[in-house]
């Protein structure tokens, strides 16, 4: 009978982040441990050395036939770990110690450790929406332009969380130009000035602030939010509709919903995907893959 047991048993796998976030991840493998239903789950644990390296031990998971892989960290975390199951029966939980946590707050996973816990021992499984930029894979948001340009200063600054990052964008704004872009969205051409263009799949950028409240995480579309430079004396008005989840609702942002899009622009390499910062060339190429990913969700 106890045989009979351990086979219905699902195998899981937590890949840890160990300097993901603002510490929240401190003894998070001995809560893992004593939270995690041992009458369900044949639990193993691995921390990550460096970047990269989620990502590989996803796969590894993956191809050794592993139920869940659970993420223990930030978005980028998720991103690096979600992106190697894609397109596979292998169910993705995330457990959110990162300084965003966009994705998270979205799917309404608590931020607590140990309630994220005993929303994977639920186990309820939802498919999700996923998308490639230039093929590289994003589960929540990525973009140009601004948020492109902090993402990379943050991902240099020598402290993470909410106030480097204001203070980041408070800093660097006054001076950033917007850019020239052509978008080719779903064949239509289209040309603007931007601050910044957000490919967003969910409504969360992280920190509980919203471009795109009404963005859906499962409908086969990807919300292009592009969006205009709001005068210097404006922003204290404009920043808390971030966090009142109105700002969709003024006149600096343009939101079209699209399955596939071409972002080109003459200058600049540097996107972001997640909340990670990449280069890349030129020319955008976003398209969405629907339904693609298992999900543990409340």
């Amino acid at each position: 009978m106890k045989h009979m047991e351990e086979l219905k048993k699902k195998t899981i796998l937590f890949i840890i982040n160990p300097i993901s976030g603002i510490g929240k991840q401190k003894n998070i493998e001995q809560l893992i441990r004593d939270k995690t239903d041992a009458a369900l789950f044949d639990l193993s644990l691995v921390f990550t050395t460096g970047q990269g390296h989620a990502t590989q031990l996803a796969k590894e998971a993956v191809a050794s036939g592993v139920d869940i892989v659970v993420a223990v960290g930030g978005d980028g975390t998720v991103n690096e770990v979600g992106q190697a199951l894609v397109g596979t029966t292998t169910a993705l939980g995330i457990i959110p110690v990162g300084s965003g946590n966009g994705l998270a707050r979205h799917l309404k996973i608590p931020l607590k450790p140990d309630k994220a816990i005993g929303i994977i021992n639920g186990c309820k499984i939802r498919k999700i929406d996923t998308a490639t930029l230039n093929d590289q894979i994003f589960l929540s948001i990525a973009g140009v332009g601004y948020d492109a340009f902090v993402a990379r200063k943050f991902a240099d600054a020598p402290k993470r969380g909410f106030f480097t990052y204001f203070r980041i964008v408070s800093n660097e704004y006054s001076s950033y130009r917007p850019k020239k872009y052509i978008l080719e969205v779903d064949g239509k051409i289209l040309t603007r000035r931007a601050l910044s263009i957000s490919f967003a799949n969910s409504s969360q950028f992280g920190n509980n602030t919203s471009i795109d409240p009404e963005a859906k995480i499962d409908d086969g579309l990807i919300d292009l939010c592009i969006v205009r430079k709001i005068p210097l004396l404006l922003i204290p008005f404009y920043v808390p509709m971030l966090f009142t989840k109105t700002f969709h609702k003024t006149h600096y942002i343009e939101i079209i919903r699209a399955k596939k899009a071409v972002v080109s622009r003459k200058k600049g390499k540097s996107v972001h995907v997640d909340g990670d910062p990449l280069e890349t060339g030129n020319i955008l190429e976003m398209k969405v893959n629907p339904l693609s990913l298992n999900i543990i969700v409340p």
